[in-house]
């Protein structure tokens, strides 16, 4: 009996269901007695999601009843107030205001003085509800959610996470009421410069308050000549106002509770985040996957990947050339070692598909990752050559198709496998600005070299999202009720991972299976991540047969 290179049997494990692949594959390499058609390969696709800075963004499930009142509390008073629509002032207090303001006039700032004008004659009297949080002007304005954007959390290049103390990031220091959140606030922006990237490229202290920058009329045209000319002070104390006016509406509503919840939800989602994904990738339920697709990857994942002994073992890890180290969102493959041609260097090539290929597809650096590949499928047929894809879509899914276009035309006749996160919806989009789910499978399907896909049944089933928004986020907007999490136009519960397949080399071995819980099983209803499954999108995996 001679076995086939790189092919050792094994008798079956509890970590290697005998149920899916390890039957027909002792049969497939025994000897190679039989032909390569009826091989099989058993692929996963996962987008792990990149670390959220808000813990409070997304509704999650969490065992604690506490969570639960709380998202609920917060909805409730948002909708209705009444009586706690307290005018700003109450909450950002004059004395703050004042702080605030010698502080910027520091700076050298222009146009302090018109500030407190608009202080004194609008802002302070303003109901924080109805008069603030709610004000369409202020979020096009993006006078709170500019400097959000700039502040929230800050990477140093001495290799430091620094938060801002508000409640939408993993700010860690209790804030139990104004005062106590008002000194280190104002400390974070004025006291403490932090070493970061100037401009130049070159490394340099700065205090967060340079850190912000004027926010032009000519992208966002709600703001007026006026407002523009003074918007560093301005969007500075909209910031203030609106993390004064959350820090309070959590100490009323859940006092001491909220920040216990929000640290449970740092601690699995962020600090932990990359040992969970890894704790999940090793279980019994994925022990045989072969070829495995990640998308939105950070470096500390990579870094995590290679550095865990079961998985290190087990799988080559292919990042893309043009990894993106600042968005740190990424695209991977794991292609299993013991089906590799060969070295790995010899077995696996990386493919680039440049700008003209993707017809101008809004693919960003990082988020396409593609390689060439020799592997052992079993038989006596040989090595087996195909062309394999990660791809992230963007958030509308409008460079799914064009993406998938180019890589068949890449594959110029070989077989191809692709993990995608597609971002199509389930509604169509009247005026087209989303990728409706049939049209994108429809377009897979068609002409020559048709690629097929792992679901079955109606899409309705393939949902592979099941988030949406809370009232704790600057785009007020966007957000959703808790008890209508599942069923508003507004929550994100659509069919956006896809395993796909040249129809030509492969045919379905077994059902797609969705797992949102990180044990190979999927519970109806749960909004994700949760504390044991770091991710707003469920893993799919299925298994292939050669033809």
């Amino acid at each position: 009996l001679i076995l086939p290179h790189k092919i050792q049997l094994q008798p079956p494990s509890r970590s290697q269901p005998s149920d899916r692949l390890s039957t027909s594959r002792s049969l497939l390499y025994m000897g190679g007695l039989l032909s390569r058609r009826g091989a099989s390969v058993r692929l996963a696709s996962w987008n792990v999601a990149a670390v959220n800075n808000n813990p409070f963004e997304y509704y999650t499930t969490l065992a604690d009843p506490r969570y639960e009142q709380l998202m609920v509390a917060v909805g409730e008073l948002i909708d209705a107030p009444g009586e706690r629509d307290v005018p700003v002032r109450s909450v950002f207090t004059q004395p703050m205001f004042e702080k605030l303001k010698a502080s910027m006039a520091a700076q050298g700032w222009a146009g302090i003085d018109a500030v407190e004008e608009v202080w004194e004659s609008d802002l302070a009297s303003r109901p924080i509800v109805s008069g603030f949080l709610k004000d369409k002007e202020i979020g096009a304005k993006r006078l709170a959610s500019m400097p959000d954007r700039f502040t929230n959390t800050i990477n140093t290049e001495d290799g430091r996470t620094v938060c801002r103390p508000t409640v939408i990031n993993n700010y860690d220091v209790p804030m139990p009421d104004g005062d106590a959140w008002f000194a280190q606030w104002h400390a974070f922006f004025f006291e403490a410069p932090l070493l970061v990237k100037a401009k130049s490229g070159a490394a340099a202290p700065r205090l967060p308050c340079a850190m912000l920058s004027p926010i032009k009329r000519s992208k966002y045209p709600a703001l007026s000549e006026a407002e523009e000319a003074i918007s560093l002070p301005l969007q500075l104390l909209c910031l203030a106002i609106f993390d004064a006016i959350l820090v309070g509406l959590l100490n009323q509503l859940s006092p001491g509770a909220w920040h216990e919840l929000k640290m449970s939800i740092c601690e699995a989602l962020v600090v932990s985040k990359a040992q969970r994904t890894i704790d999940v990738l090793q279980r019994p339920e994925y022990a045989d996957v072969d070829l495995l697709f990640l998308q939105e990857v950070s470096g500390a994942l990579v870094t995590a990947l290679r550095a865990a002994p079961a998985l290190a073992e087990r799988f080559e890890v292919l990042e893309p050339r043009d990894c993106d180290a600042v968005r740190d969102q990424n695209s991977l493959i794991l292609v299993a070692k013991r089906l590799l041609a060969g070295p790995a260097g010899e077995a696996l090539s990386e493919v680039e598909l440049g700008a003209e290929a993707l017809s101008g597809a809004p693919v960003a650096e990082g988020d396409l990752c593609v390689f060439r590949a020799r592997l052992e499928l079993g038989g006596e047929g040989g090595a087996t050559e195909l062309l394999l894809a990660s791809f992230h879509g963007d958030t509308n899914g409008l460079a799914s198709t064009p993406v998938v276009s180019a890589l068949r035309q890449q594959a110029a006749g070989l077989p191809l496998l692709v993990g995608i996160d597609a971002n199509t919806y389930l509604t169509r989009d009247p005026k087209g600005g989303k990728k409706f789910v049939g049209d994108f499978v429809a377009e897979c399907a068609s002409g020559e070299a048709p690629l097929a896909h792992s679901w079955q049944g109606p899409p309705e089933g393939w949902q592979t999202t099941y988030n949406a928004r809370t009232y704790l986020q600057p785009q007020l907007n966007k957000a959703v009720r808790y008890a209508e999490r599942a069923t508003s136009s507004l929550a994100d519960n659509n069919p956006k991972d896809f395993l796909l397949y040249s129809e030509g080399a492969f045919e379905g071995a077994g059902a797609c299976a969705r797992d949102n819980t990180g044990q190979g099983s999927y519970v109806e209803g749960t909004s994700i991540p949760t504390l044991t499954f770091p991710s707003d999108h469920c893993i799919v995996s299925t298994t292939l047969r050669l033809r």
